[in-house]
């Protein structure tokens, strides 16, 4: 089960809340999450003690983003091990629980795959549970230092293609700390930019209809002390018509093998914006989201979401009244269209940029190349 507990004053600091963390009190290992659907409102953090209870907490969005899905997909195999349930089981049930998200699959079978070689070896359940922890625990590590690669990575094709700085970006969804272990993907560019005295503007889409952008990326935005301003989705155009965005950034949840990327839905609409406008669209992202297995955009499941999220208006602080927990705005049994991700060709994308570098212009062959060295530099 997962139970909530409510941090205020001093503990609220977003600095000292991590989106995940594995803590081990005396009645058992537990997986800690930060409740992001109760932000901005309040810090609440989930305590899960099993993987279903996981499970809910990816499909609810209470951990939600790519990298961290899948460091919270490790861990939630490796907390099935140590708390005696079947890891197999558990894995599947992970594994499925959002079926766009590329990194969320690679986790879990990054952890079960230590798990069985472990048991394989020396037939002990413990050491077994502890090889698919220090699997999930390396696998935080590593998106942490991918983060920090990326930000570094991004920041230098800003300045490539924007020399002398005054960045105005815009960005979708939400992409910093709260979906990686590190300082996130698109929006640790935008504050390795900040921290550089080069970003001038943050332009955060509100990104309907879950308010990623307004709860979330304007949350970490303002905790940052970063110049930011906050639009509707439908005011982007409005925006780059008036001249003011230098630059696109978003995150990923699926990169296919030709270059297609899978996020949250709204962002192909500005990579069409942004081409017409001649402005650069920068796919940020760990080479874990590229999936080679994947062929193109056509071959990407994109997961569709339940209508209240589009026929109600959910928040903390609102009153409970509809079917899903929200305030209902269209009348009762409107049916609702709701894809939680759209797919951008690659032929709209300016860059893919990863921990390894950037790839431009984005082609099959430029990522399996990338791909190809990335894994050399690793066995070696």
């Amino acid at each position: 089960m997962a139970d909530q507990q409510a941090r205020t004053g001093e503990d609220s600091k977003p600095t000292e809340t991590p989106a995940i963390r594995w803590e081990e009190p005396p009645e058992g290992p537990v997986l800690v999450l930060l409740d992001q659907t109760r932000l901005p409102a309040e810090e609440v953090e989930l305590v899960c003690t099993d993987a279903s209870a996981l499970v809910e907490a990816i499909r609810s969005l209470a951990v939600r983003g790519a990298p961290v899905l899948g460091i919270a997909g490790a861990y939630g195999v490796a907390l099935a091990a140590a708390r005696g349930f079947d890891v197999d089981e558990a894995a599947n049930a992970l594994a499925g629980a959002r079926p766009t998200a590329v990194n969320l699959g690679l986790g879990v079978r990054r952890a079960r795959a230590a798990h069985r070689a472990e048991f394989a070896r020396s037939g002990d359940e413990g050491r077994a549970a502890a090889a698919a922890l220090a699997a999930a625990r390396a696998l935080h590590e590593e998106d942490r230092a991918a983060s920090a690669r990326m930000a570094a990575h991004g920041l230098a094709l800003l300045g490539e293609l924007l020399p002398g700085g005054g960045h105005r970006i815009l960005t979708h969804c939400n992409t910093g700390a709260l979906v990686s272990g590190g300082e996130g993907t698109a929006f640790a560019v935008a504050l390795a930019a900040h921290r550089a005295g080069e970003l001038r503007r943050l332009w955060v889409d509100e990104t309907r209809p879950l308010l990623q952008g307004a709860r979330l990326t304007a949350y970490e935005a303002a905790r940052n002390g970063m110049a930011y301003t906050l639009l509707t989705d439908n005011a982007a155009g409005s925006l780059f018509a008036s001249g003011e965005v230098d630059a696109v950034l978003i995150g990923a949840d699926r990169i296919a093998a030709n270059g297609s990327v899978a996020n949250k839905v709204g962002s192909y609409p500005l990579a069409v914006l942004a081409r017409y406008h001649h402005v650069p669209f920068i796919v940020v992202a760990p080479l874990t989201t590229v999936d080679p297995q994947t062929p193109d955009g056509a071959s990407i499941e994109v997961e569709q979401r339940p209508g209240y999220e589009v026929t109600e208006i959910t928040s903390p602080q609102a009153a409970v009244a509809g079917a899903g927990g929200g305030i209902p705005v269209a009348p009762l049994g409107t049916q609702a269209y709701n894809p939680a991700f759209d797919v951008t060709p690659p032929e709209l994308v300016t860059a893919i940029v990863t921990e390894e570098g950037a790839v431009s212009p984005v082609t099959a062959e430029a990522l399996a190349e990338l791909c190809a060295r990335s894994r050399q530099v690793t066995i070696s």
